[in-house]
């Protein structure tokens, strides 16, 4: 529209017309492609057992999604993919916070794939208990390991349930065997309660400790040392090399404070440095010696299958729990009974005898 100022009458006014309005979408912007529909199970089977990574890679987000839908599929990955599992050796790392445990997968990593055949890391990071969101920043701590072409790291976050997590990491460890990964690092949280729930679906168990922290005989604790079957102490470098020698001496006198393995191992304790990458061959030389000793006496075998019956037991436990508190009388009946419990007229425990009876006379 034209301004009234630059009418001949307004001598020495001149308003310019101004620029044309730029469109508000970026002309240049090219559209996402949109994403790939769902592959079907058989699809995802056959990717897998191809080595597809991507495939690999989409199973394992449906085994952690909360979905019904993605449930019902994962599921019949799994089954399907069983029977191609079980090949592997499967390692659980954990130690304190500041460990090095990143670091050290990192360096194991390319040991390990130097040797021959592909890994698989699977690191569960720990979650916020108020937001419930993860870092999941493993890979960029496994800098050489991360572009490998023969190693796959999936990190997953603990959303708060151990438990569950747990489940899925080992439903994935299935999934990574039946892609061909001979290799399985699964990585804790930290020294806490995850490690009872990883020892259960690994074949070695290593603990990370570290030296000069003031920690020594924190780290000497009943449960975890008696999990481990191993423990490397790591930093073992520069000024750092006496202090990593002595916590050495205390563990394996800590050691012999222990029964005797169900296996008959003996753990063994050693030092090496992460960082400078040096002594990870005879961590290795270590874990190796392992294998061949429980292969020989058949502990092995044992530990497999004792494994697979515990998950079987945990399972049962999960979906008891999970159609439990989806029942919708259950979840109202909950609400009224909560109610109740807040207001102190009725106590905790006569609140929850109620609903459990409500349950298993239904």
């Amino acid at each position: 529209m034209e301004h009234p100022e630059n009418d001949a009458q307004y001598t020495g006014l001149n308003v310019n017309s101004g620029v044309a309005q730029p469109p508000s979408v970026n002309p240049y912007l090219q559209r996402r492609p949109r994403r790939k529909p769902l592959p079907t199970a058989s699809e995802l089977v056959e990717g897998i057992l191809k080595g597809d990574v991507t495939m690999l890679s989409r199973a394992v987000t449906l085994v952690e999604s909360l979905a019904p839908e993605h449930y019902n599929i994962s599921q019949e990955v799994i089954e399907k993919c069983l029977p191609h599992s079980g090949k592997s050796h499967r390692i659980g790392i954990t130690g304190v916070p500041g460990a090095g445990k990143s670091t050290s997968i990192d360096v194991f990593g390319l040991h390990v794939l130097k040797q021959g055949g592909k890994l698989a890391v699977l690191a569960i990071d720990p979650s916020s208990e108020r937001t419930k969101g993860s870092i999941l920043g493993d890979k960029t701590r496994m800098e050489k390991l991360s572009t490998h072409p023969d190693a796959f790291i999936r990190p997953s976050p603990s959303a708060g349930s151990l438990g569950g997590v747990a489940r899925k990491t080992r439903e994935t460890i299935v999934l990574c065997e039946a892609a061909g990964f001979n290799n399985i690092f699964v990585e804790t949280v930290g020294v806490g309660q995850s490690e009872t729930a990883v020892h259960s679906m690994v074949d070695f168990f290593l603990l990370i400790q570290i030296a000069g922290a003031g920690d020594e005989l924190q780290g000497i604790k009943r449960g975890i040392m008696e999990m481990a079957d191993g423990i490397v102490i790591n930093k073992a470098d520069g000024e750092n090399i006496n202090a990593a020698q002595l916590a050495q001496a205390q563990f394996r006198s800590a050691l012999h404070l222990f029964p005797p393995t169900e296996s008959g191992w003996k753990p063994e304790v050693l030092t090496y440095s992460g960082y400078y990458e040096l002594g990870i061959p005879e961590v290795w030389d270590m874990i190796d010696r392992y294998f061949d000793f429980v292969t020989k006496n058949g502990y092995f075998d044992v530990r497999r299958n004792r494994q697979a019956r515990y998950w079987m037991y945990e399972t049962i436990d999960e979906q008891l729990r999970r159609h439990f508190y989806e029942n919708p009388e259950i979840k109202s009946m909950l609400e009224s009974s909560e109610a109740d419990v807040l207001a102190n007229r009725r106590s905790s425990f006569a609140a929850a005898t109620d609903v459990l009876d409500k349950y298993f006379k239904k």
